[in-house]
């Protein structure tokens, strides 16, 4: 009698690549979880630049801030900044904006909080104000940065 040699993989071998593709999975996956925090704090730090110097536009317009992120922009204190949900664009983080008592404001925080539920949650609030001054509370990513 003939033996036919079968062909394939045997049991071992496919627990060892399913046993080496678990390790690799278990390491990837914290690493990726980290980058897309950083990459969402990345943007919204910009989305505030952003509306910050839109902020300058509208001071040198009518000599005074905007008080209200999510009112319609129209170049004046009057007007707003034209974010109408109040986040940013991903979503992520809350949108709020603290300006003085002075009609029209002389002096403006704009200040990113983590949306609840979100990927971003406990990784703290980020804000910039019309001085420049940029800062997180209470710290900015794992190296516990206090500013950006």
């Amino acid at each position: 009698m003939k033996r036919f040699r079968t062909r394939g993989f045997t049991l071992i071998e496919v627990m060892i690549v399913v046993a080496i593709v678990g390790i690799l999975a278990a390491v990837a996956w914290p690493s990726y979880k980290q980058h897309v925090v950083r990459a969402a704090r990345v943007q919204a730090q910009a989305e505030l630049l952003d509306l910050a110097s839109l902020q300058e536009k509208i001071f040198l317009n009518s000599n005074g801030y905007s008080a209200s992120v999510t009112a319609a922009y129209n170049g004046s204190s009057a007007g707003g900044l034209g974010r109408t949900s109040g986040m940013t664009n991903d979503g992520r983080y809350a949108l709020t904006l603290s300006v003085d008592g002075a009609t029209p404001p002389q002096t403006f925080v704009l200040t990113a909080t983590p949306a609840s539920g979100g990927t971003q949650v406990g990784d703290g609030t980020i804000s910039v104000s019309e001085s420049g001054s940029r800062t997180c509370s209470p710290t900015c990513g794992p190296q516990g940065a206090a500013t950006w």
